[in-house]
């Protein structure tokens, strides 16, 4: 019986240990993704929200701006959105970003060489 005993100490101890690495890394992942940045050309009306100081109203608007007028080149373009200010912009710009290849612009076409008779 002294060895059985022994022997479930040393159990619980691994079972703890193990929670405890668990649920380390369950909050080192929450952390990571929390400090993602929310790409304002692509995230939906839901990922919007998760933004501080954009609710619903805040977000439909971010997604009506980008349907009638494009995808934004920089995040600070953020304030043409009606309700959202640079007091608002402040508090955002360190978790927007508008994605790599949407603020480039679309190449501009080469002249056409002249006729030549």
């Amino acid at each position: 019986m002294g060895i059985h005993f022994f022997m479930s100490l040393i159990n619980e101890e691994r079972a703890h240990g193990m929670k405890k690495i668990l649920l380390s890394l369950v909050a080192f992942l929450s952390m990571a993704w929390a400090f993602a940045a929310v790409n304002i050309n692509t995230a939906t009306v839901q990922e919007l929200q998760t933004l501080p100081h954009i609710g619903p109203t805040k977000a439909k608007a971010i997604e009506d701006y980008r349907k009638q007028n494009g995808q934004f080149k920089t995040p600070e373009d953020i304030t043409k959105v009606k309700g959202i200010g640079k007091a608002t912009y402040e508090k955002l710009k360190n978790e927007i970003v508008v994605g790599g290849s949407a603020a480039k612009a679309a190449p501009k076409p080469k002249a056409a060489k002249p006729a030549t008779p």
